[in-house]
């Protein structure tokens, strides 16, 4: 058999198993043997996924999640070899297939759902280092970091509420703000956040170079508080808290 030919098989077989119900196994190849390959392909898939999408799973019941992860088989071409991070490319698929799978047969809060219960399993084999233990008495006077292993998350759905039994048909007026942080004992916590809270971890990410002093007042300013001592006091509040949490700590 030349490589022209063993590539023409491969390629047809693979087209078979992305899409059995279009394409067929190469000519000749017993049928039954290419049905064992295309179960096993899909059904491996669909085993590998369901583990880090057990709300969805749920939610979507056999049927819809099936459809899902054939979609996916289908017609998204995954960029790693990694098992791993199959389930962090299924999540890129529902958001670049966003518009192509909101024609009602879809819950309208899945892609953020999807991403919501991936965060869990990323941060768990995340291989960051948590940051440096520093001194708390000094977070006004220098610049600040949040740690690779904490998340500041903001959801249009309220989506650590989602279930079975709770499946909203339009968004809240108010986004969910979530932090999502990995622990010394490589626990994953979700807490929810305040819009201050959370646009003060942004600030700290979007300004690396301003010390702690420096982020409350631009916070006070945005929140039209500039002036007010309490705030200033509540803010250094927060930090602490945050610093004792291990989720912020002195820039490097």
């Amino acid at each position: 058999m030349d490589k022209s030919t063993l590539y023409q098989q491969q390629n047809t077989l693979t087209r078979y198993l992305r899409d059995p119900d279009h394409c067929a196994p190469p000519a000749g190849m017993d049928a039954a043997r290419a049905q064992v390959y295309r179960d096993l392909v899909f059904s491996n898939l669909s085993s590998l996924l369901s583990g880090t999408f057990p709300v969805l799973v749920k939610i979507l019941g056999d049927d819809h999640w099936r459809s899902l992860v054939r979609i996916f088989l289908r017609d998204y071409r995954a960029q790693t070899p990694k098992f791993g991070e199959i389930a962090q490319e299924f999540v890129e698929f529902l958001a670049s297939e966003a518009l192509a799978l909101s024609d009602g047969a879809w819950p309208p809060f899945m892609v953020e759902l999807a991403h919501y219960e991936w965060v869990e399993m990323a941060l768990q084999q995340s291989d960051a280092e948590p940051l440096r233990a520093s001194d708390a008495g000094l977070l006004l006077d220098r610049p600040l970091q949040v740690s690779p292993l904490a998340w500041p998350l903001a959801y249009g759905w309220p989506v650590q509420l989602v279930g079975p039994d709770y499946r909203p048909d339009s968004p809240p007026a108010q986004p969910t703000l979530l932090l999502v942080r990995r622990t010394e004992d490589w626990n994953v916590r979700f807490s929810k956040l305040s819009p201050l809270a959370w646009r003060l971890l942004q600030r700290i990410g979007e300004f690396p170079q301003l010390d702690g002093q420096a982020q409350l007042e631009g916070l006070a300013v945005e929140a039209g508080m500039v002036g007010a001592p309490e705030f200033i006091d509540s803010g250094l509040a927060l930090l602490r808290q945050m610093h004792g949490e291990g989720v912020i700590g002195m820039a490097a």
